[in-house]
């Protein structure tokens, strides 16, 4: 499916953020990228994009990400970009023939809206329109978003003075060739060059579907508040990962994404992030190895401020659309090294005051089983998600091995911790493997 988008405004109200509204940066992307890298997450990859103020730039800027994404991008030029967004979107009149998307280059929005409106085809003659019927949404601005008065699943009026409404226009359409006629018309007729005012033109007339979005995140940047709106609720996305443990949800996470918002700004990969993690953790085990709780402290301060950071890496690679299995991958195996060499740092610390064979046992028994408790995690994840539909109970994991350590350095009980880890990983590496087998 072809998607278009219209970045030609100037966007006034974000001058001091950037000259070019589509080319400021929300959290290290820029607002063109990140409505088209979520539009690609639906399968789309044919753009066509109409530019207008500072359209060398954007134009220039859209090439690049073409060549990196592998995807098609065709410039639109609207030279007339002072008036209304509707003509924006007739200069593609020519272009598109058949279904497509029509997006805002200033609009964020959750990529499963795109993918499930894609499934809805609208019907000949008609077009469909992404509404959000929860009129108390804390992320809009009352006093600009276009209001939407809907009855039986279709839109009846549009516009940003109605009195009467039930829901607002996200900008997020499924269209036909009908838009451009409804454009001409209202332009002729009334004289109006906005996008709203052809919809309106088409609602008159029973042909506008509405799509209900109500409950996903959607948000129209025009201003220095809503790209702190943006920032904020794409940051609290990042909190909500299904399987993170209750030390990853109550303590790292709350921490790690105050950090990944300044390192999104800078030129970081997410394997570097993840190379400062190991640095970190391999520092830390040092520290525990040594005699003495002061250096024992240190070190389990040093493991749990690791683990806080090894949590960035994928944070960042989400909000900069970076993910790779690769780079998971790297990121796995640098936290099993990391983990053996803070188990041996506590092992040969708790050796300076144990009988060793009954210590060095023991160590050994945390690090098989915290080996083991990673190599099932994936397995178990993928055969008891689906089968444990609800399920509360808490994921044991790297966040609370590490946490554990951190505790029995802060209590200086380096043997105690240890077997801690040890019965606690190769119980819960049992539970698992007992639980998969009675769920073949």
């Amino acid at each position: 499916m072809k998607c278009l988008i219209i970045a030609a405004g100037k966007g006034s109200r974000l001058w001091r953020r950037g000259d070019s509204k589509p080319l400021i940066s929300v959290l290290g992307v820029p607002l063109i990228e990140r409505v088209m890298r979520c539009a690609m997450q639906a399968e789309i990859n044919d753009f066509y994009v109409v530019s207008g103020y500072q359209g060398e730039h954007v134009r220039h800027f859209l090439d690049g990400l073409a060549r990196r994404c592998g995807v098609r991008i065709t410039h639109i030029i609207n030279h007339a970009w002072k008036q209304g967004n509707g003509l924006s979107v007739l200069k593609a009149g020519e272009d598109l023939d058949g279904h497509f998307l029509l997006l805002m280059g200033d609009h964020l929005f959750d990529p499963a809206i795109v993918q499930d409106l894609a499934r809805k085809p609208p019907g000949e003659g008609k077009i469909t329109l992404a509404v959000d019927s929860d009129i108390t949404n804390s992320l809009i601005n009352m006093d600009d978003v276009t209001r939407v008065r809907s009855e039986n699943g279709k839109v009846c009026d549009i516009g940003k003075g109605l009195a009467t409404f039930n829901g607002f226009d996200t900008g997020i359409f499924l269209c036909t060739p009908v838009l451009f006629q409804a454009l001409e018309r209202s332009m002729a007729k009334h004289g109006d060059t906005s996008l709203t005012g052809g919809v309106r033109c088409l609602a008159a007339e029973g042909r506008v579907n509405l799509f209900d979005i109500r409950g996903r995140f959607w948000l129209d940047v025009d201003d220095p508040h809503d790209l702190e709106l943006a920032e904020r609720a794409l940051l609290d996305q990042m909190r909500d990962k299904p399987n993170d443990g209750p030390v990853s949800r109550y303590i790292n996470r709350p921490v790690s994404v105050r950090i990944s918002r300044h390192i999104t700004r800078l030129p970081v990969t997410p394997d570097q992030i993840s190379v400062v993690s190991f640095l970190c953790s391999l520092i830390a085990a040092g520290l525990l190895a040594l005699g003495g709780y002061a250096s024992l402290l240190a070190g389990g301060i040093l493991a749990q401020f690791a683990s806080i950071i090894d949590g960035c890496d994928g944070e960042v690679a989400r909000l900069k659309f970076c993910e790779s299995d690769s780079g998971a991958w790297f990121d796995a195996v640098l936290d099993r090294y990391a983990d053996a060499f803070l188990l041996f740092g506590l092992t040969w610390h708790a050796c300076g005051g144990q009988a060793e064979g009954i210590v060095l046992l023991t160590g050994f028994l945390a690090i098989i089983g915290s080996f083991m408790l990673s190599y099932t995690a994936d397995k178990y994840d993928s055969r008891m998600r689906t089968r444990i539909a609800g399920s509360r109970s808490p994921r044991i994991g790297r966040d609370v091995r590490v946490f554990l350590i951190f505790v029995g350095a802060l209590f200086n009980q380096p043997f105690w911790v240890l077997l801690v880890i040890a019965v606690l990983m190769n119980a819960e590496t049992v539970r698992r493997v007992v639980v998969c087998r009675g769920h073949r």
